[in-house]
This record gives C-alpha cells, structure tokens and sequence, in this order.
C-alpha cells in the first residue's frame, strides 16, 4: 500500500512539472490572436497563421491549421499581426511614427524567412506565376543514378507554358534529355514544340504545331547521325468530346520535314507527310488527369508509313507540387533519318 502511494505520488509530481513546463515555454496556450496574421476571404471566413509572400496576384499564407495556402489576391486580404507593446504605443503616437513602425515589422517579417524558406515550393511557384504573368505551366524534373553491372546516369528537365482564351490556346514547351552508361552519353536530346489550336463553332478547329529537335548522340545502324530536325504540322478537326471531364479530338494534317545531318558531310533533307492524329484528355478522380496523342504518318509520294504516341498520367498533390509518368514512342519515322525511340519517365514538378 506504502508502495502505490508512494507511485501515485511521484506521477502525481512528474505531471505537475510537465504542465509547469508546458505553459512556462508557451506550449499549453495558443498564440493570443494579434500576434498572428489573419487571412480574410470575401465571404468573411477567417485563417490565421503568417504572410509568407504576396505578389500582384497571389498571396501565400502558412496557416495554423491548413498548412500553406496560395489565394488570389481579389479573392482574400491579409490583416497583418500587431504586437501589443506596439498597439499600447500607437494609441499615444503620432500617425507618422506609426506606421514606420509598421513598415520597420514588415521589413523585420521579410528578413527573417531563412534561406530555405524562400526555396519552399510555394513561395517558388508564387514566384513563377510573378514573372510569367497569365501564363500558368509546370516546371518539372527527373534524375537517376543506377550503378549495377554498368553506371548509368539519366536526367531530364521540362519546362510547360500555356494560356487559353476563349477560342484559342496556345502551349509552348521546352525539355532536355540526358543519359550516360559507363562515362558513354547515349542521349542528348534537346527539344522545343509549341501548340496554336483556335476553336469554330459547330466542334471544329485548327491546329498549327512547330517542333525542333536537337539529337547529339544519334546514331542509325551504327553510325554517328546527329540532326537537327524542324517539324511543322498544320491540320484541322473535329472535337468529338468536350466538357469538363473529357474531351476527344481527331484531325488530318499535313507535315513539312526539314532535317539538317550535324555529322561531318551531312546533307538537308525535305519532304511532306500526311497524317491522321487522336487527341484525348480525362480527368479522373483523385485530382489525376490521364492525356493522350497518337498520330499515324503516311506518305501520299513514297507510300511510307510510320506512327508515334504520347501518353502522360499526372498527379496533382498540392496547389503547387504534382507527379508524372509519361510513354513515348516513335516507329518508322516518314523522314527516314531521324531515330526512333522509345521511352518511359517519371517526373516531379512544381505548378504556376
């Protein structure tokens, strides 16, 4: 009986000392609601937390219960923490003193995000949509290192621009492929395309599609065969789908194939191809969206044929972090020069 008492005492004492703790460093009490900053929205909800960074645009706000939040500047304001030495302060000083006060905080509240904190995902892509104004995009990347009977190395880096009007969208898009196998480079592609696609009434439109692709480590049939190769596609079609959740597209085109051999003696080549194209975009649920293009190359001149499709399955995780995977693969290329491949990536990117 001795014993027990003697238990119940001493946790009886350790818990008082946690709690004594506890509320000395500040832990067992919430913050009082003027040192934290407020979030406002339009319809008067409230979210406290701090400012992290504010642009024309958006504003990113930590807060206290939702993790970090990007809200469009029109949608939101932000009434900044006062602390109360300064509020006692200001019911006596003049309105000039004041707000230098407030200004010197404001100064002090910038300084003091650390350098890892301005590399945080959101304030990058808050930062992003900044400098490219109402164009949203992706920036993404993937990187891989394999050591087993052969090092390999493989890296890759995409950059997404795209901005939509009300019949018209335009997408622009910038990547580079590296990879090498025992200090061997066995790809070295650089590559841009872009996208003009302007809506008709009745489901129909128009498409205008340059691609350059830069390939130095390029080889057919063993022999060295860099190029440059320059790809326009003009076509038309028809939206067979289109809603919120699905749309269908399938079109004809017509291609112009330019290809500059890079290797000591190389020629130009040109020719025309026709093609048969399906365009599909879902989105699904989970925040997923699955996008798809196929296109089937015929020659009406040489009775050659070839063919090559893309597919994507993204994930959005956050506001401003998703993940992807992506197939491509190209066969028999009309141009007959360029190299055919095929390839399976997973990339990591960050959202504006």
């Amino acid at each position: 009986m001795q014993r027990i008492t003697t238990h119940k005492i001493c946790l009886c004492l350790m818990v008082a000392f946690l709690f004594g703790a506890m509320s000395r460093t500040g832990w067992a009490a919430e913050p009082d609601a003027n040192t934290r900053d407020t979030l406002v929205y339009k319809d008067g909800d409230r979210v406290q937390g701090r400012l992290v960074d504010k642009t024309d645009k958006i504003i990113v706000f930590a807060s206290d219960r939702f993790g970090v939040l990007r809200v469009l500047v029109e949608n939101a304001v932000v009434i900044k923490a006062q602390p109360p030495a300064e509020a006692k302060l200001s019911a006596g000083t003049p309105a000039a003193v004041v707000a230098a006060k407030e200004n010197a905080a404001q100064n002090a509240e910038a300084e003091r995000l650390s350098g890892m904190e301005r590399f945080r995902l959101s304030v990058l892509a808050a930062n992003l949509g900044e400098f490219f104004g109402p164009w949203h995009g992706r920036f993404a990347f993937s990187l891989e290192q394999v050591s087993n009977t052969a090092d390999q190395f493989n890296t890759g880096l995409e950059m997404t621009l795209l901005r939509k009007w009300k019949s018209d969208e335009v997408l622009l898009k910038g990547r580079y492929d590296f990879s090498e196998t025992n200090s061997l480079t066995t790809t070295d592609l650089l590559k841009a395309d872009g996208l003009w696609r302007h809506d008709f009434p009745r489901k129909y439109f128009a498409l205008y599609r340059p691609t350059v692709e830069w390939n130095r480590a390029s080889y057919n049939n063993g022999v060295p065969n860099d190029y440059v190769q320059l790809q326009q596609e003009i076509g038309v079609g028809v939206n067979l789908l289109s809603d919120i959740h699905r749309k269908v597209r399938l079109g004809i085109s017509e291609n112009l194939f330019d290809v500059w051999n890079t290797t000591p003696g190389g020629l130009h080549t040109s020719r025309t191809v026709e093609s048969l194209f399906l365009e599909t975009e879902l989105k699904l649920p989970w925040r997923m969206t699955l996008t798809e293009r196929g296109v089937y190359y015929y020659s009406l001149v040489s009775a050659q044929d070839g063919w090559e499709n893309h597919i994507e399955l993204s994930k959005k995780f956050t506001e401003t972090l998703s993940t992807s995977i992506r197939h491509e693969i190209r066969r028999y290329n009309p141009d007959g020069n360029t190299q055919d491949y095929s390839r399976l990536k997973l990339l990591f990117g960050i959202d504006f």
